[in-house]
């Protein structure tokens, strides 16, 4: 894992929660050698929030911890 992980995680975890109605549910994982994967899972009635219209939200959160 590199050592901008720790800091996207926590930047990962605060822009999640912040748009979810149960943020008690929220769950990241991380994982990548050379590269880090996170993986997030949400409550079902959320994932629409993370997401986004077409995909937007997820998007966006993808830009912002490149």
């Amino acid at each position: 894992m590199s050592e901008m992980a720790p800091t996207a995680h926590g930047v990962l975890e605060y822009l999640i929660k912040s748009l979810v109605n149960q943020p008690e549910e929220v769950h990241i994982e991380t994982s990548g050698e050379e590269r880090c994967v996170f993986s997030v899972t949400v409550a079902e009635e959320d994932m629409g929030r993370v997401i986004g219209r077409n995909g937007r939200v997820a998007s966006a959160i993808r830009s912002l911890l490149k």
